[in-house]
C-alpha cells in the first residue's frame, strides 16, 4: 500500500470510489443527496486547487483517499474514504496520520461527520479528536465536528 498525493489525473478514479464509499452513509441517513455522492468532476477537479489530496494505491488501483488545507493555522481534514473492500484494516487510520503528516505547522485539526456515523466517530475518537460543536442540518440530519489539538513535544 502507497499513500501519496493525487494528482487532477487521479480525479476520475476518486470520484468513482468516493461514490462508492459515499454509498453507506446515504444509506445510514437515507440521503441519497449528500455532497460527496452529488459532487461532479469539475468540482472535484477545481478542489485540487485548494486543497492537498492524498490517495492510497494498491495493486494499481485507489483504494482510499482523504483531503485537506490550511485555514487560518487549523488544518480542514475532508472526504476520508476507503474502498469497501479494504475497510476494517488499518487504511483509514494511515490515511488520516498522513494527512497530518503533510500540515505539520498546524495548531489543531479539524473535521466534520454525520452524528449517527459512529462508525467514523470512533476513529476519530481513537485517533485523538474530540467533538467540539453539534448542529442540526434544517430538513436533514446533525453533523458533528470534531477537533484534535496539536500538543508540542518538547
Amino acid at each position: 500500500m502507497i499513500i501519496q498525493r493525487a494528482t487532477i489525473d487521479d480525479a476520475a478514479e476518486i470520484l468513482a470510489l468516493q461514490k462508492l464509499a459515499y454509498l453507506s452513509e446515504a444509506e445510514l441517513y437515507d440521503d441519497y443527496s449528500i455532497p460527496p455522492l452529488t459532487q461532479t468532476l469539475e468540482e472535484l477537479i477545481d478542489s485540487f486547487f485548494r486543497n492537498t489530496i492524498l490517495k492510497a494505491v494498491e495493486e494499481g488501483r485507489i483504494v482510499g483517499s482523504v483531503n485537506g488545507r490550511l485555514s487560518e493555522g487549523r488544518c480542514l481534514v475532508g472526504r476520508l474514504m476507503v474502498h469497501p473492500d479494504v475497510q476494517g484494516k488499518g487504511l483509514g487510520t494511515a490515511l488520516m496520520a498522513a494527512i497530518e503528516k503533510e500540515f505539520p505547522q498546524a495548531e489543531a485539526y479539524r473535521l466534520f461527520t454525520g452524528e449517527r456515523s459512529e462508525r467514523n466517530i470512533r476513529l476519530y475518537e481513537r485517533l485523538g479528536y474530540l467533538i467540539y460543536e453539534r448542529k442540526e442540518v434544517p430538513g436533514s440530519f446533525g453533523i458533528v465536528f470534531m477537533e484534535k489539538v496539536f500538543i508540542p513535544r518538547f
